[in-house]
């Protein structure tokens, strides 16, 4: 039986696979892919929420299919394009950008250290 709970047998699984570093730097990097996008889609949601706007008249105001729409804010394991995100951003008000990585993650996710700016 795996248990999940703090020292089951994923975790202690998990952290023997941690310990390989290409390991490591994949799953770091799948981490902060999930997470980026979860956040992503989290406020973008919320903006649309707080616009009073359905998942349909959002899909409205950019030509889309509801059920595509539904589908993006509802779904896991969803993975939008930026072209899509950028147009449903808009429409409640917000842009997409890119922001800079803290150090640990950039540390983490390339494994090496960020290079000095010139």
């Amino acid at each position: 039986m795996v248990t999940t709970t703090d020292g089951g047998l994923f975790w202690q699984d998990l952290a023997s696979d941690l310990a390989d570093e290409q390991f490591a730097r994949s799953y770091a990097l799948e981490s902060v892919r999930v997470a980026t996008i979860d956040a992503v889609i989290n406020q973008l949601d919320e903006a649309r929420h707080a616009a009073g706007m359905s998942k349909a008249a959002l899909a409205r105001a950019v030509g889309s299919d509801p059920a595509v729409v539904r589908r993006l804010l509802s779904a896991p394991g969803v993975n939008p394009t930026v072209g899509t995100l950028a147009q449903l951003a808009a429409v409640v008000g917000l842009r997409v950008c890119l922001e800079p990585a803290d150090e640990l993650e950039w540390q983490v996710s390339s494994g090496s250290a960020r290079p000095a700016a010139a």
